[in-house]
């Protein structure tokens, strides 16, 4: 259990039952062109590498997931806080977490594309080219509407063990 502003937040890993409402949540982000779009379908097949964040009623305040591309990297991908929690560390908690099931599954190395550099900046991610990651632009960026007009920028992190038992 986490505090973040005045609520009690839980973390933890996501319900098939819960697919629509993370889509939902995405998708807000989705609409303004900051995250890519995602159907209940498509949460729902990768459900195991997501984790929410719920507070005391059961409602979704944040998710996050974990995409595996090879046994030692993978993408730390859809983190999405509620407007409503935002501004209050449920981004970074919610990172942290993803970063702690990559450990939990021997993934010491993590990226992520994104739109919003100064959140990964001070979490300690570093800029780095994105062709360090093949394996992610042939699985999902060569299908991707958006593969001529990317404007994410890629930052990743080496994961410490010490760190994330601290956490």
């Amino acid at each position: 259990m986490t505090t973040v502003g005045h609520e009690h937040l839980l973390i933890r890993p996501a319900h098939e039952c819960e697919a629509t409402e993370i889509a939902r949540l995405n998708n807000l982000f989705a609409v303004e062109h900051l995250m890519l779009r995602r159907t209940p379908e498509q949460v729902a097949l990768a459900i195991d590498d997501f984790l929410v964040a719920v507070d005391e009623r059961g409602r979704i305040r944040a998710c996050g997931a974990l995409k595996e591309y090879s046994p030692s990297v993978a993408e730390v991908a859809a983190i999405a806080v509620a407007p409503e929690a935002q501004g209050n560390g449920l981004g970074r908690e919610v990172v942290a977490a993803v970063e702690a099931l990559a450990i939990k599954r021997g993934v010491m190395h993590v990226f992520a594309l994104t739109l919003q550099p100064a959140f990964f900046e001070a979490i300690g991610y570093q800029r780095v080219d994105r062709a360090r990651y093949p394996e992610k632009i042939r699985r999902d960026c060569l299908s991707c509407a958006r593969r001529f007009a990317c404007n994410e920028i890629c930052f990743a992190k080496v994961l410490r063990v010490d760190a994330a038992l601290a956490a």
